[in-house]
């Protein structure tokens, strides 16, 4: 595993770093409020989500954090141990499962999702961020940051809590995220005609307009807190060492500890192998991650957080395509965005606290529109209706229950389709006068059996049947055994069967 880090794309890393920051704050709190843990425990795992996770990990663009998919089972665990401490236990032995499942190869589980569940997954996410964003933009800030679910923590849900907006907005917030969005817009479109303002962060510009707008306002329509970012102060620096918690190992072999570990060490992997693929093919260098270093570096990350007081951590998409989009080249994006978490919430987190969460909100829509914009969804479209409809599945699915819950329902759609559109295409029949052949396109498998099963149906007596696996380099168990019975049955039928490449005594 090598930790060699390259400066090379250092301009370009450095601004991407800046904008993942912005990105991920936010989310870091929200995700810690809604798993039930200390507000700090968030910021922990997205510092070594940035630090140590990228130094381990082999992806150049992935940036791993807390991630809402866990919150729903953090927030259980935590109940349920009835100890915050003990529940760190957890955190660390299921650091430990996911080096084991590095080591063991599990990261192969990777390349089993197909593309079009990959794709529905990531307009999801954009669709989900740019819905849960537009309520922070007008000042509607009663559900947190980080609750990416279709029914939320405040009792709403996603769609009747953008209903709420003309109730609750603020009209303070509306200006600066109506301003944002407008302003993050013309510094992607212009800025980057400029050699001066391409190098400049647009998110980090916007932050600064935005706290400088909030401390203008007249008094009327200021920005009170709970409507911009809430971190910890420190009286100072020696109170540092309050903001760790340290987990109690007097119960990590009981049943339930172990239990806890296990499931957040399967679902934590298969989040971070879903944002593998989902990074990958976001990437316009086309870098393929190594999955199995991944997980160990994923299981280093969670093993590093627990001890030291931090949720469990994913790569996650949000933070990946930010970084993406602000065109990171290297890890070093996400070592630097980690960086800049433990810096400023130790060092000037009052100034923190002045950021709108309504600024952020506008940085995260523009992120998701890019995740969903209408030119994908047509390019999808235009492959056939096996990748539009599992796409789709999986996009709606998604959006109105939760991201592991869609994934599921988006991957059985998707194999599903691909069973079918396999199961159709496995054979060619051409009948010409009493001979029919029967030619192998390509493998055959198990769940081809239907069509092969439809073909010999129609046979009738005085046929002959040529079959023919040239093309078929494997043929399944379960095809052999259905030839070898209605060969067997053949002769007393009058049908005549012959065999090109194929060997029935591998059957016996």
């Amino acid at each position: 595993m090598k930790l060699k880090l390259n400066f090379s794309f250092f301009n370009k890393d450095f601004p991407a770093g800046i904008v993942v920051f912005f990105v991920a704050l936010p989310l870091c709190l929200g995700v810690a409020l809604a798993s039930g843990a200390p507000l700090f425990a968030g910021i922990i795992a997205g510092i070594v989500g940035g630090v140590v996770v990228g130094l381990f990990s082999g992806s150049n663009l992935g940036v791993s954090g807390p991630a809402a998919g866990l919150t729903v089972i953090v927030a259980g665990a935590i109940s349920s141990l009835g100890n915050y401490q003990v529940f760190l236990s957890s955190v660390v032995l299921a650091g430990v499962f996911q080096i084991i499942f590095g080591v063991l190869g599990a990261g192969k589980v990777a390349f089993f999702f197909p593309s079009s569940v990959i794709k529905g997954m990531l307009s999801a996410i954009g669709v989900i961020i740019i819905l849960k964003q537009i309520p922070h933009a007008f000042g509607l800030d009663k559900d947190e940051e980080g609750d990416f679910s279709f029914l939320q923590h405040d009792g709403q849900n996603t769609f009747s809590e953008l209903l709420q907006i003309g109730e609750y907005s603020k009209g303070g917030a509306l200006l600066i995220g109506v301003f944002s969005i407008v302003f993050l817009y013309l510094w992607d479109k212009f800025a980057k005609k400029s050699v001066i303002l391409s190098k400049i962060p647009g998110a980090l510009i916007c932050v600064i307009l935005g706290i400088l707008i909030n401390n203008f306002y007249p008094v009327g329509i200021k920005l009170e807190a709970e409507h911009l970012v809430k971190l910890p102060v420190l009286d100072n620096f020696s109170e540092v060492g309050s903001l760790f918690t340290f987990p109690d190992f007097t119960q990590i072999f009981s049943f339930t500890v172990i239990k806890v570990a296990a499931v957040i060490a399967v679902i934590a992997s298969l989040e971070t192998l879903l944002c593998v693929e989902a990074t990958d093919k976001l990437d316009p260098d086309r870098n393929i991650t190594p999955t199995n270093q991944e997980l160990i570096a994923q299981g280093i990350g969670n093993t590093v957080s627990g001890l030291i007081g931090g949720i469990p951590l994913t790569q996650v998409i949000v933070r990946s395509s930010a970084n993406i989009q602000a065109e990171g080249k290297t890890k070093l994006a996400s070592i630097f965005h980690g960086l800049l978490l433990a810096l400023t919430v130790i060092f000037i987190p009052k100034i923190l606290n002045q950021i709108p969460l309504a600024t952020l909100a506008a940085v995260l829509v523009l992120v998701g529109y890019k995740l969903a914009s209408p030119k994908i969804i047509k390019g999808v479209w235009k492959d056939g209706l096996n990748q539009f409809i599992p796409y789709m599945v999986t996009l709606l699915a998604i959006v109105f229950t939760d991201l592991l819950t869609g994934i599921i329902i988006g991957l059985i759609i998707g194999i599903g389709f691909v069973l079918y559109t396999n199961g159709k295409s496995a054979f060619k029949s051409e009948k010409e006068g009493n001979i029919t052949k029967i030619t192998f396109l390509k493998d055959a498998f198990f769940f081809n059996r239907a069509q092969l099963a439809k073909i010999l149906s129609n046979v009738v007596a005085g046929d002959h049947l040529v079959f023919d696996g040239t093309k078929a380099k494997f043929i399944d168990f379960d095809l052999y055994s259905t030839l070898t019975d209605f060969k067997d049955e053949a002769y007393h039928n009058d049908v005549k069967v012959e065999l090109i490449n194929i060997d029935l005594k591998k059957t016996k």
